[in-house]
């Protein structure tokens, strides 16, 4: 493996050092986390089309509102597409999962087996878009911010970093509390840079809409308070003729338009107040595009397969309340859920159940576990509650109903669980075993996600529970999920290809209690806080695959959600007016790719006057 690596960099043109027996510290133009980088060398991305054409624009919603400009301080609602204002030090391959290349930094020295640290190197043509060099300096100002005054999710997120040292105008080292984190470097190279000089009269921890100083591609053009926001291409972006860039950032604007919901968001799309519209509902996807922009052929459909983990969707218990505290009653209130009714019903066969944490991917746990996944189980199932032990161990499935509506036997193994687990039921209503009757609130803030949730309502109502479906305004929303502030509620969490830090957020003890991270479940397992950390330090892409299925078979075996369903694909439409480079990246749509045809540009005008 260490000579495969050599000879990878030493073909790149880079240098290898040496440092102490042990140490493979080395300088490459990329950052490769259990992988060999594809395109080190070449002058564009093959999923871009270098002589692609710019001009023209691309427009898509928001939803809700927006308040603030800086994404990076957890405060407020941060408008979209705030990340083109900013450049990061290198740049993610779109096929490649847990590889980077040049951006900010021309190349990076570390060392991948025992990662203490890592020296980015930085561009020394790197400025921010008011002309002034973006310097060594302005990494330190930004990763300080982030670690002093960000929200708390992400000072978990970069948790593992010790400290930020400026070693020269153009190289600034980030020294790690721990030497088995590979994917540090990769987790730093991928934060937006701030301009040092830019904060020095202003407080990063305040809401602002002022225009923030960066050096990426787009510039703010126009902030319409809460209703839009447009970005212009910056003529004279430092970093265009990078390999990671050509083809690339080809509209001359890109506008944000935002909708209170996503019906009203739709009939926006179909008048043409916005040109892209990425749909979530297979009924509108299958039912309402039939209209006329779509019948003349101005508006198209386009359905992308990509390769990475489906999101997980899921109804989420939170743990920190009764009755939630109770394993058995969430193991019983997942045969509620009735999903091939639903799917056949409502969602027009679309949809896939979800079986794992990590669906559509080599990190999903199927079948019994492996002796590789036992290695990493077996010492931590002394830690787990009976239930809990015995899912890990199985060959795992949710249950499956006949699609009748009914789903009968589901509901007798619910009531029979309950049953098992001292719970009575009096008068139609379940009592635990205070005789209190179990009550949920089940808090949303979408439009129209009732439809979706009543079935499963219905289905606990047949168990005795009363459930309220309490609705909220986007804001209350937010607040209410920052400080935990729900029984149940619905949720989309992404996963990566390249899992890591970002697990501990989900799913670790201490972000339990942290307002505003991501461990919305409240779990507090010792047995999936060890794991976690052990697939934080993978030393290879076999362990950290292992690892994560550990994980998921721990995640799914505690019943801290339901996960519900998905689709490994994404379903766009969008104005006839867009074209695509011949190759299609296969982690990402590749919209940053796309290009303007002026000549349909016109139709599609011409088009939309006449209406």
């Amino acid at each position: 493996m260490q000579s495969a690596v050599k000879r990878l960099i030493f073909a790149g043109g880079a240098a290898v050092l040496a440092q102490g027996a042990w140490a493979a510290l080395q300088t490459t133009p990329f950052i490769a986390v259990h992988s060999a980088p594809l395109y080190a060398g070449l002058s564009a991305m093959p999923y871009a089309n270098p002589a692609a054409p710019k001009g023209g624009y691309l427009s898509t919603s928001g939803n809700g509102t927006f308040d603030n400009l800086n994404s990076m301080n957890g405060k407020g609602s941060a408008a979209d597409g705030v990340n083109y204002l900013f450049d990061s030090l290198m740049s993610s391959s779109l096929d490649e999962p847990g590889v980077m290349y040049p951006l900010l930094a021309e190349k990076a020295t570390f060392d991948p087996k025992k990662t203490a640290y890592v020296i980015f190197h930085l561009n020394p043509k790197a400025k921010f878009s008011d002309g002034s060099p973006l310097t060594a300096a302005d990494v330190k100002y930004s990763f300080d911010a982030f670690q002093s005054k960000s929200n708390p999710g992400l000072q978990m997120y970069l948790a593992d970093l010790a400290k930020t040292e400026v070693l020269s105008r153009h190289q600034v080292k980030m020294s790690f509390k721990s030497d088995s984190n590979a994917e540090m470097p990769l987790i730093l190279a991928q934060m937006p840079i701030y301009s040092k000089k830019d904060w020095s009269s202003k407080d990063f921890s305040r809401v602002t809409l002022q225009p923030i100083l960066g050096s990426g591609p787009y510039l703010i053009d126009r902030i319409d308070a809460g209703r839009s926001v447009s970005y212009k291409r910056n003529p004279d972006y430092w970093g265009k003729d990078l390999p990671v860039n050509k083809g690339r950032y080809n509209f001359d604007r890109l506008k944000y338009v935002y909708y209170r919901s996503l019906d009203i968001a739709f009939e926006g799309f179909k008048s043409g107040q916005y040109t892209l519209h990425e749909e979530l509902t297979a009924r509108k996807w299958v039912t309402e595009y039939h209209f006329p922009a779509v019948k003349a052929g101005m508006v198209v459909k386009y359905r992308f397969q990509h390769y990475n983990p489906i999101a997980t969707q899921s109804y989420v218990f939170n743990t920190r309340r009764a009755p939630f505290q109770d394993i058995r009653l969430r193991q019983a209130l997942t045969y509620a859920y009735d999903f091939e009714w639903q799917n056949k019903a409502l969602f027009y066969g679309q949809y896939r159940r979800l079986q794992s944490f990590f669906s559509n991917s080599e990190l999903e746990a199927k079948g019994l576990p492996s002796a590789a996944e036992l290695a990493v189980l077996k010492p931590q199932l002394a830690k787990l509650d009976p239930v809990q032990r015995a899912g890990v161990l199985k060959d795992w499935k949710y249950s499956v109903s006949d699609g009748s509506g009914f789903n009968r036997s589901n509901l007798l193994i619910a009531r029979q669980l309950l049953l098992n687990a001292g719970y009575k039921f009096k008068d139609g209503r379940l009592l635990d075993k205070s005789g209190k009757p179990i009550e949920i609130e089940f808090l949303i803030h979408q439009d129209g996600l009732q439809r979706t949730l009543m079935p499963f309502v219905r289905n606990l109502k047949r168990l005795g529970i009363q459930v309220h479906i309490r609705q909220v305004d986007v804001p209350q929303y937010i607040e209410r999920m920052r400080t935990k502030d729900f029984d149940m509620t619905t949720d989309a969490m992404p996963q990566s290809l390249s899992p890591g830090t970002e697990q501990a957020q989900f799913w670790g003890s201490a972000s339990a209690d942290q307002p505003g991270n991501y461990n919305y479940a409240g779990i507090k397992n010792p047995a999936i806080d060890a794991v976690v950390q052990q697939l934080i330090r993978a030393p290879d892409r076999a362990s950290l695959v292992t690892r994560t299925r550990a994980l998921d078979r721990l995640l799914r075996a505690g019943y801290y959600q339901i996960p519900t369903y998905g689709k490994g694909e994404n379903w766009l439409a969008y104005w006839n007016m867009y074209r695509q480079p011949a190759v299609k990246p296969k982690l990402s749509t590749g919209i940053d790719y796309w290009w303007s045809d002026a000549a349909q540009a016109q139709k599609v005008a011409h088009y939309l006057r006449k209406q």
